[in-house]
């Protein structure tokens, strides 16, 4: 028992005096890509805008209402009405293109109104 008493202490500090695993090697940070500046949600002026210039001989944008596309989209889909029309009749797609929106396929759109 003698022997054990003075052994197992032996034995404990050989076990603490054992060296520290390795740390392991930071690796390179990844920056963060820089923020883009967003567009501003369209409202009925932005959508009144795209569509004038998309389709300058169209009546006039008389009310609208825009919505995202889906999750993850960075298309806006919106109802609107024409002239004197206070009913949302009508549905386009804008899409930003160079810091502004754009009806996204102005052809179609303008058809629709029988204005090319």
């Amino acid at each position: 028992m003698k022997k054990f008493a003075i052994i197992f202490p032996l034995i404990l500090l050989a076990a603490c005096g054992q060296a520290p695993e390795a740390q392991p090697v930071p690796s390179e940070t990844v920056a963060a890509a820089p923020v883009k500046p967003s567009l501003p949600a369209p409202d009925q002026e932005n959508f009144a805008a795209a569509f004038a210039k998309a389709c300058p001989t169209a009546d006039k944008v008389n009310i609208s209402v825009c919505k995202r596309a889906g999750l993850g989209s960075t298309d806006v889909i919106c109802e609107y009405g024409l002239g004197k029309d206070e009913y949302m009749r009508h549905n386009a797609t804008l899409t930003p293109s160079e810091g502004v929106w754009t009806v996204a396929d102005p052809k179609t759109t303008c058809a629709e109104h029988g204005a090319e």
